[in-house]
């Protein structure tokens, strides 16, 4: 049985690539392949300064002691275009390199290729050479395919979107009606600025102070959830906003599926966020921005709505029209609803691995 070797952080951390790592070892992938685990990053560890850079130096070097008592044929790196995760990953590919296996380099977000280093063309040269030592290159939206392309041009680029075991169909929210009460509004993800939290809480002011009786459920914790606590206080929402921090398993699903719509007005450098395919599958339209591989997933007015990041007044709008036209609440879920059986499921996403993992080893 070919051997599959999978770098990422701990399968027990919360994170995106964490997830995704999970699925392929709970997927059919892992019946036709030997599926491999090597732990990387700081995610799911408990450790000091000192101990993270002890690891930091000599994480390579047990990789390749793993890489020599495995023998996989395939090393799969899953890794992002931020400084800290490149550089990292940039060891553990040479190590793969020297040691003569085929390389799958999956990049879960982050910033383009051509601007990551901006005018330093000497670390440019060495992205490209990083690429181009990789036998594919994964990536997420058709967005990172057309900028790669230009970036490495002839060399293996395939997209791979991310998936989701969908559960089981809230179908009761086809015909049920949600004319009589309040809006209910959901931001599930890390508390983060960069998410558009703060801009949700400026519009849902906004949206308070035409008089609407409107709702928030904010899931999820980080950096700034504090601040983010303190601005809700501040503007006196703690009556139509609710903290219940992060959610799992059946939690999240109640959560989804007791939304009207799902509020991410994100300037991140997003890959494809799981949050994004979770409320469609039950039926909650997103009122999104149009970042990453989120365009590939929805079309704007069918499966959900677009709008600008950083402007909380045309988010406000955006709400308040969806309030006064619930049909078109109930029509876009059952569109998002379709959409996600139709292509993002985890049996898709075990095929394409399963093709590509075999065309690597003819």
């Amino acid at each position: 049985m070919i051997k599959i070797m999978l770098l990422g952080p701990s399968l027990a951390a919360v994170s995106g690539v964490s997830t995704h790592l999970n699925q392929l070892f709970h997927s059919p992938l892992a019946k036709e392949f030997n599926l491999l685990h090597f732990q990387v990053g700081s995610e799911g560890r408990q450790e000091s300064k000192v101990s993270k850079i002890i690891r930091f130096l000599l994480s390579p070097a047990q990789l390749f002691v793993k890489l020599i008592q495995e023998n996989p044929q395939i090393v799969h790196l899953n890794t992002s275009l931020e400084y800290r995760s490149y550089w990292r990953d940039v060891a553990y590919l040479v190590v793969a390199r020297i040691l003569g296996k085929k390389i799958v380099y999956q990049v879960h977000g982050g910033a383009m290729p051509q601007v990551f280093f901006e005018n330093n063309r000497l670390l440019t040269g060495i992205l490209r050479w990083v690429f181009r030592s990789a036998d594919a290159v994964v990536l997420l939206s058709q967005e990172e395919l057309r900028a790669y392309q230009d970036f490495v041009p002839n060399h293996h680029l395939e997209v791979i979107p991310n998936a989701i075991e969908i559960g089981i169909d809230p179908e009761w929210k086809k015909n049920s009606t949600i004319r009589d009460k309040p809006l209910q509004l959901v931001f599930v993800g890390r508390l983060a600025a960069v998410k558009g939290i703060f801009e949700i809480i400026e519009a849902i002011e906004l949206i308070r102070d035409q008089g609407r009786n409107i709702r928030l459920i904010i899931a999820g914790s980080g950096p700034d959830e504090d601040r983010l606590m303190t601005m809700v206080n501040a503007k006196g929402l703690n009556d139509c906003v609710s903290f219940v921090g992060a959610v799992y398993g059946q939690e999240k699903d109640r959560i989804w599926q007791e939304a009207d719509l799902f509020v991410f007005p994100t300037y991140h450098r997003e890959g494809l966020p799981y949050a994004l395919l979770e409320s469609m599958a039950a039926r909650t339209p997103p009122v999104i921005s149009p970042v990453g591989a989120i365009p590939d997933v929805m079309s704007d007015g069918v499966h959900g709505v677009f709008v600008p990041s950083r402007q909380p007044e045309v988010l406000a709008k955006a709400i308040e029209q969806l309030d006064d036209d619930r049909d078109s609440i109930s029509r876009m879920g059952e569109a998002g609803r379709e959409r996600v059986e139709s292509y993002y499921t985890v049996s898709r996403l075990a095929e394409d691995f399963c093709h590509l993992y075999h065309r690597l080893m003819k």
